[in-house]
């Protein structure tokens, strides 16, 4: 089953580096003590936050954004998280040691680019537990004690969860949403939340991405003045700087993949259903799926298989697994063929030779820039040079799919947004919503516009003859889109730019994000990838890979191969604006 080849490809990646470093782990003298004072919300004024965290204020030696970022001799922007168990698993290395880390350099580095919200009040008692099951050799699995950032429109019991609004910024949430319970059932640090443009980019016709009422303006950590990409732009970023060793995005079309590319990091759109979605604030039931963000393919697949349930030690009681991972008594089926899967797909995740005899088809989009262009000419050199076939390819019907998306949406997001939106304290439903931000100004500071709310109020309803046939034909023209290609040439997957250099912020003008490349997949509800690519000038683009309905563990692997060749990302150097060369807005 392919969900089962999911967690393989989780145990592969997880027991390959371990069995190469577990001989070099060396005990640490002794742990840090695990309480301590919990981080207080970055909510705090400063003097009341450094005196909460029992730590002497930033001083000269503190983390700088452009200085490497260390815990215990380890280089957190390289560090993958089996390498980080190694070292906990042996002692040289805490959870609290390394999420105090993650909360220093939250404080040092995230005025910079306002990426966090907030730290989690509990974040170091979650971390001391942790240290508490390693001594005891009594771990849930590979997120444990791993922090990790969520986006604001991820539903936490202890937490404001908001979607950049100020209607939602009372009463946190009654529970956690499902993918919570199952980070911390795997016994995930939740380190935080993240800003993200407001209300995912579905209420202004012209909105600024990274920007929300509640957050203000995230920036892009390369370019300070360029804009971070779609509404899970405050993850990307935070993943950028190193604030976290993984984060959490949402998408219903680009905005776990556009930020991931637009600031250097990896990010994975999961085939739909595969994740749920109960307790995130929803734009379209038909599209949204959360996601994980990581500085590389193989943390991403790690927390992937946590937040799907498939990892063992993520289901909280009451949540059953997915089909076709255990049978009645709960117990794995097929623990021969889990344990062959995990040998092959070590093998292909992890070896540079996987791209071998690999089909890519390459879909140049070119009006994403001749720069851009000429990075996929070369992208594809070095592709071929690993052994892959790279062919070029024009998915089908996309004119068709642009054109239908948008007015289903509309009716989706009225019928999802009122059914979340009489769970929380505030507005009971979209026309109570329209009338909150006519009545704050705050909500208006930088786009005034609440265009695509109000076509949301006034659109048919989802039980409407004409949406269904919109729906209908969305799902199978935006399939075929994918499937034919894959078939006509013989594909393992769909490759794509994902991004065009970033553009600068500006809330006049808004966003200049016309980019058609993740439209299939997530129209379709098919898994999509992206992984760096490379710069132009100072600016990271993404490579988006794309495969058919289910095929997630597929393409991670393939992913993880792609990454290992281009090898493409570097950490970012704060800069104020781009230099005259690249200073253009596209």
């Amino acid at each position: 089953m392919r969900r089962r080849s999911i967690a393989a490809l989780a145990a592969a990646l997880t027991m390959a580096p371990l069995l190469a470093a577990g001989a070099q782990g060396q005990r640490a003298e002794a742990a840090e003590p695990g309480g301590g004072a919990a981080p207080p919300s970055l909510d705090a004024p400063p003097a009341l936050a450094a005196s909460l965290f029992h730590e002497a204020p930033p001083s000269a030696d503190a983390p700088s954004p452009g200085q490497a970022p260390r815990v215990e001799g380890v280089d957190l922007d390289t560090v993958t998280i089996p390498e980080l168990q190694v070292r906990m698993r042996h002692g040289s290395l805490t959870s609290t040691a390394l999420t105090r880390a993650y909360l220093r350099r939250i404080k040092a580095v995230d005025p910079k680019i306002d990426a966090v919200l907030r730290t989690s009040p509990t974040a170091l008692r979650q971390a001391a537990a942790s240290d508490v099951r390693h001594r005891r050799g009594t771990t849930r699995g590979p997120l444990d004690g791993i922090p990790v950032l969520l986006k604001d429109n991820v539903n936490t019991r202890d937490m404001p969860t908001t979607a950049g609004s100020l209607a939602l910024a009372g009463k946190p949430p009654g529970a956690d949403a499902v993918l919570v319970q199952r980070l911390r059932a795997a016994g995930a640090v939740i380190l935080g939340k993240t800003n993200m443009s407001e209300w995912a980019n579905f209420r202004a016709a012209k909105p600024t991405s990274g920007w929300s009422a509640v957050g203000g303006q995230t920036h892009n950590p390369y370019v300070l003045d360029r804009n971070p990409c779609g509404s899970s732009s405050g993850s990307a970023a935070a993943l950028a700087a190193s604030l976290a060793q993984v984060a959490i995005g949402t998408e219903t079309d680009g905005s776990i993949v556009c930020p991931a590319g637009m600031n250097g990091v990896v990010g994975h759109k999961p085939s739909l259903g595969l994740v749920s979605q109960k307790g995130v604030v929803p734009i379209s039931a038909e599209q949204d799926t959360a996601g994980p963000m990581a500085r590389n393919v193989t943390d991403v697949a790690l927390t992937l298989s946590v937040l799907s349930g498939l990892s063992g030690n993520s289901r909280p009681s009451g949540i059953s697994a997915p089909s076709g991972t255990s049978g009645p008594s709960g117990r794995d089926t097929a623990p021969a063929a889990r344990t062959a899967d995990a040998a092959r797909l070590t093998d292909a995740a992890l070896r540079p030779a996987a791209l071998r005899g690999k089909r890519i088809g390459l879909w140049r989009l070119p009006s994403l820039g001749a720069d851009v262009d000429a990075l996929m000419t070369r992208t594809a050199a070095r592709l071929r040079a690993a052994g892959a076939q790279v062919v070029e390819v024009t998915p089908p019907y996309q004119d068709r799919l642009a054109e239908l998306e948008f007015p289903a949406l509309l009716s989706e997001f009225h019928r999802d947004v009122d059914a979340y939106l009489a769970t929380r304290q505030g507005p009971r439903d979209l026309a109570g919503l329209i009338d909150f931000n006519r009545t704050h100004a705050a909500e208006r500071t930088c786009f005034a516009g609440q265009e695509l709310f109000e076509q949301a109020l006034a659109a048919p309803a989802t039980t409407d003859p004409g949406y269904r046939a919109m729906r209908a034909e969305l799902k199978d023209l935006s399939r075929r889109s994918i499937d034919e290609t894959l078939a006509a040439h013989h594909l393992d997957a769909i490759a794509s730019p994902t991004n065009p250099p970033a553009w600068t912020t500006d809330c006049a003008r808004g966003d200049n994000d016309v980019i058609p490349s993740s439209t299939p997949a997530a129209v379709a509800g098919y898994p999509s990838l992206s992984v760096p690519a490379g710069f132009v000038g100072e600016l990271p683009v993404g490579l988006l890979l794309m495969s058919g309905d289910h095929r997630d563990a597929e393409l991670l692997s393939l992913g993880a191969a792609v990454e290992h060749r281009l090898d493409a990302r570097r950490a970012p150097r704060y800069l104020p604006t781009s230099p005259p060369a690249v200073s253009r807005s596209h």
